[in-house]
């Protein structure tokens, strides 16, 4: 497999930097990269503003599954250089990475019908290899045959504190309780959900960035690609 293009499939926990390592790890490899989170972010936004859940999280399924197969979710560059979610004809990257918005996800991305949606764009990126996808089931259940899996993870007080940093610089007012509070929250329901729980692939590799920096993280990757593909990065 020396030299050939791989899956690389990055699962974990929210808020372990899953988006920011895969988005890297794709333009050193020279990759796509395909943010699977952003996806069931967007479904979210759509369902949330068009009627479809309301603020205390209820969810009208029917309308929503009726609905939702007309939807285009789609990336694209943007002039900063970086990744950009697009719904249909507009530009959603602002929109989907509220607090609002986080506290939604999860329920709507354990609708079966949701992942099914998903799960068919997914699988048309990974056709032709020389992909990195990041999310909660990309090594078990959309490419369960992905050459390399990575399930990241972190202590829950580690990432709120990375979450709330994020939340700060970007101007907005939800206090590191209400950040750890939203985590356990979307853990217990990422891992206890009927359809494609989250869990660590039995053949996934563990990558505990609690007290790794990020240079560390692809000081530790670029080993793997190398010991196993024959690959490395820039």
């Amino acid at each position: 497999m020396e030299n050939s293009k791989i899956i690389i499939a990055i699962d974990g926990h929210s808020s372990t930097g899953k988006s920011s390592f895969a988005k890297q790890v794709a333009a050193r490899l020279g990759y796509v990269y395909v943010d699977t989170g952003a996806m069931y972010r967007a479904v979210t936004y759509y369902a949330f503003t068009n009627g479809f859940i309301d603020n205390k999280g209820k969810i009208n399924e029917e309308g929503l599954k009726l609905t939702l197969p007309a939807n285009k979710i789609s990336f694209k560059i943007g002039p900063d250089g970086k990744s950009q979610t697009w719904l249909n004809n507009a530009c959603v990257e602002k929109q989907i990475r509220t607090l609002n918005i986080s506290n939604k996800v999860s329920k709507i991305a354990a609708l079966p019908f949701v992942r099914e949606f998903v799960d068919s764009i997914l699988r048309k990126f990974g056709e032709t290899k020389g992909v990195v996808m990041d999310g909660r089931d990309i090594g078990t259940a959309v490419f369960p045959n992905a050459e390399l899996k990575i399930f990241m993870t972190a202590s829950v007080e580690v990432r709120a504190q990375r979450r709330f940093k994020e939340i700060q610089e970007a101007g907005g007012k939800e206090t590191f309780d209400d950040v750890l509070k939203n985590l356990k929250e979307r853990d217990h329901l990422d891992q206890t959900r009927e359809v494609s729980p989250l869990r660590k692939a039995d053949d996934a590799l563990l990558l505990d960035n609690s007290h790794m920096s990020i240079p560390e993280q692809f000081v530790w990757l670029n080993i793997i690609l190398l010991e196993r593909f024959g690959l490395q990065m820039k």
